[in-house]
């Protein structure tokens, strides 16, 4: 890698960093596995940057290879749902309630499988379009269509069939 390309790849590092560690974070829910996450696709960026010719596709390489690399791991580790004691009630009476609500929230998204949370915060978080998400997860956007489809059905089951994908923004903000 020239000199001139390691400073363009730094520059990238220092300036998407934060997103693409926000975007890992909601894909896993652990802070410290997104970190792992974000530096192994940045290693596959590292490796890559010399072949990628349109710097404009660089974060959308990156924010690939961060999914289908979270995929992969969820694979392999076959790491299951996470139960949930009770449940808070619905109501909104103040800034503790909404705390609640939103843990509540999260606690649910954590429990789709990795696929299904992929396309959910890559579609709403990251409002990517459909054809956008589909790049990142490296699939067809029919197969983005039926895994938001699916996850947003599971947590309407799992929340209330008034739970809106904007919902799922406002947990995350």
């Amino acid at each position: 890698m020239s000199r001139r390309d390691a400073e363009a790849f730094a520059d990238f590092v220092a300036a998407r960093s934060s997103a693409l560690h926000r975007a890992a974070y909601l894909m896993v829910g652990d802070a410290q596995l997104a970190q792992d996450l974000v530096q192994e696709a940045l290693t596959k960026t590292y490796v890559a940057w010399p072949r990628l010719r349109d710097p404009s596709r660089v974060e959308a390489y990156t924010r690939k290879a961060i999914t289908t690399t979270a995929i992969g791991w969820f694979r392999k580790k076959s790491w299951g749902e996470r139960t949930v004691e009770t449940m808070p009630d619905g109501g909104q009476a103040g800034h503790a309630d909404d705390v609640d609500q939103r843990a509540w929230l999260w606690q649910a998204l954590q429990e789709l499988p990795v696929r299904q949370r992929a396309a959910i915060v890559l579609r709403y978080y990251e409002d990517l379009t459909e054809a956008q998400t589909a790049d990142a997860m490296g699939c067809a956007v029919g197969t983005v269509k039926s895994q938001v489809s699916s996850g947003l059905r599971k947590l309407r089951d799992r929340l209330g069939a008034d739970v809106l994908p904007t919902d799922l923004i406002e947990v995350t903000r």
